[in-house]
């Protein structure tokens, strides 16, 4: 059987013989019954586990709405307009109204972006402002001893509303929830401590009972408070298709319930090789994107199996701090002993990828020297085929085969 794969703006083809095949992985079919705004109104009319957000908040209360920064694809300008309209209903004043982006350890926002993230509407309505880590309040400690740390705005706020998106996470299990407070809107010490555990097993994608990462997100949230939370599930598109709205748990856990319908792939054991592309360009425009495919392909490979990453990087790395960590790494396990002293955004995905090679190997099909390629650990092949035949001449005629075309965007699920 000849499958595709996409790779820059071209494809790599595969042969790969049906009797070897144990499946190729594609997202599950499924009809929206409604996408953007109108999903978003109908979470707000149909809550979770709560009252109407227009019967929550009240006249007077100081709203911090804490959303996305520019490198998270929530569409927040689909979500605010709904969400405004609540509080208005609710008489809560413009004037008490503050829209924060959730920065995590990212750049400030220009005005310009901060406009171009919530709209028109929102930002000329309401006072739209950057967390920021040097002005925070101490709330608590978890019992992991991550410090409570939030953003002044947020941590003063009398109604804390948090927004995001829900897809998978390669160590906090899912996004969305809690996550919009840690790491959104803490400080670096705060993320450090709770990043740290990304090197626990249970610290991974589809999993959020037993996730140290998420349990401890989850009472941090708690110390803070969040009074209600509106989260969208997106298709590969970035389109909102789904919205849920309400319990800052039981809303999400019905938001991951919808995303593994469209994402989860159960197989039937896990695979000698492993083919996984990120579907080409523009998801594959550099390794540090490509990673994310990677992480998940890491679900169907077996000990001792051989990931055959395909993506063609057309702009190398991707992130100068990914590339320090790469390449300044004596051995890859370096790296996975160092994110557990010191977390560094960039780092950790260095950090991922050295914990997918402590139990596979991974074949590299992209445009990036050869030379290059082995020295962050990986190792260059010229196609997709060529690193397949070889991977069938290792394991033998009879290896068994799991192909991923859209590697970022499915979870493979092994008894």
């Amino acid at each position: 059987m000849e499958l595709e794969f996409g790779y820059g703006t071209g494809v790599q083809r595969v042969e790969v013989p049906e009797k070897n095949l144990l499946g190729v992985l594609m997202s599950n079919p499924m009809t929206h019954a409604r996408r953007g705004a109108e999903a978003v109104r109908y979470a707000l009319d149909h809550p979770i586990g709560t009252e109407r957000l227009r019967d929550l908040a009240k006249p007077g209360q100081k709203v911090a709405i804490i959303t996305s920064d520019i490198s998270r694809p929530l569409p927040s300008f689909d979500v605010l307009p709904s969400v405004l309209d609540e509080l208005y209903a609710a008489g809560v004043r413009k004037e008490d109204i503050t829209v924060v982006f959730a920065l995590g350890s990212h750049r400030h926002h220009t005005e310009e972006e901060k406009r171009r993230l919530v709209g028109d509407r929102c930002y000329e309505e309401v006072s739209c402002v950057d967390s920021d880590p040097d002005d925070c309040v101490h709330m608590g400690t978890t019992r992991a001893g991550t410090p409570v740390d939030i953003t002044r705005t947020v941590a003063q706020a009398d109604f804390r509303i948090c927004l995001g998106n829900i897809e998978f996470h390669y160590f906090a299990g899912y996004s969305g929830g809690a996550k919009a407070i840690m790491p959104g809107v803490s400080t670096p010490a705060a993320i450090q401590a709770n990043h740290r555990m990304m090197v626990s097993e249970d610290a991974r994608a589809g999993k959020l009972e037993g996730n140290p990462i998420r349990e401890d997100i989850e009472e941090a949230g708690a110390i803070c408070g969040i009074d209600f939370i509106v989260n969208a599930v997106l298709d590969e598109h970035k389109h909102i298709v789904f919205a849920v709205a309400g319990d800052v748990t039981k809303a999400h856990r019905e938001g991951c319930a919808y995303l593994d319908r469209m994402y989860r792939k159960d197989i039937p054991r896990r695979a000698d090789i492993v083919i996984v592309s990120q579907g080409g360009a523009p998801k594959d425009a550099n390794l540090y994107q490509t990673q994310k495919a990677l992480d998940n392909a890491k679900h169907a490979v077996k000990k001792g199996g051989t990931i055959i990453l395909i993506g063609a990087c057309p702009e190398g790395l991707g992130s100068a701090k990914f590339e320090q960590w790469l390449t300044g790494a004596p051995t890859a396990h370096s790296m996975v002993e160092r994110i557990g002293r010191e977390f560094e955004l960039g780092g950790h995905k260095a950090a991922a990828i050295g914990m997918v090679l402590e139990n596979a190997r991974i074949d590299m099909v992209s445009e990036m020297d050869d030379d290059f390629v082995r020295s962050i650990f990986l190792n260059p092949q010229p196609s997709a085929q060529a690193a397949f035949d070889e991977a069938i001449g290792k394991y033998g005629p009879d290896a068994t085969v799991i192909a991923m075309p859209f590697g970022g965007a499915t979870l493979p699920i092994a008894p």
